[in-house]
């Protein structure tokens, strides 16, 4: 894998990438109309509702180690700032 630095950006862009994926699959299946087309004008509204189902609990299993990286670079910030603000509270009880 490469660097840890864009984590979160690459995380994001799997995510969206099998969102979109799960929707192109779920439009063709509605297509050919194996699976229901919804009713009336909502079938844009059903198709992309019945994509997030299906892309959810896939990136919960497929993206775990983006998930992770991802969590381990946020958790090194959170940290950093958390050190920054302690060393500025002290330097200013020092006064």
């Amino acid at each position: 894998m490469s660097s840890p630095k864009f984590a979160t950006l690459r995380y994001t862009a799997l995510r969206i990438g099998l969102f979109v994926a799960s929707f192109a699959v779920v439009w063709v299946l509605a297509y050919f109309r194996i699976i229901p087309l919804g009713v009336g004008s909502s079938n844009t509204v059903w198709l992309l509702l019945l994509a997030i189902v299906i892309s959810a609990p896939l990136s919960f299993v497929l993206l775990r180690k983006q998930r992770d990286v991802m969590s381990e670079q946020i958790v090194a910030k959170v940290d950093r700032q958390k050190e920054r603000l302690a060393a500025n509270q002290s330097m200013e009880d020092g006064l």
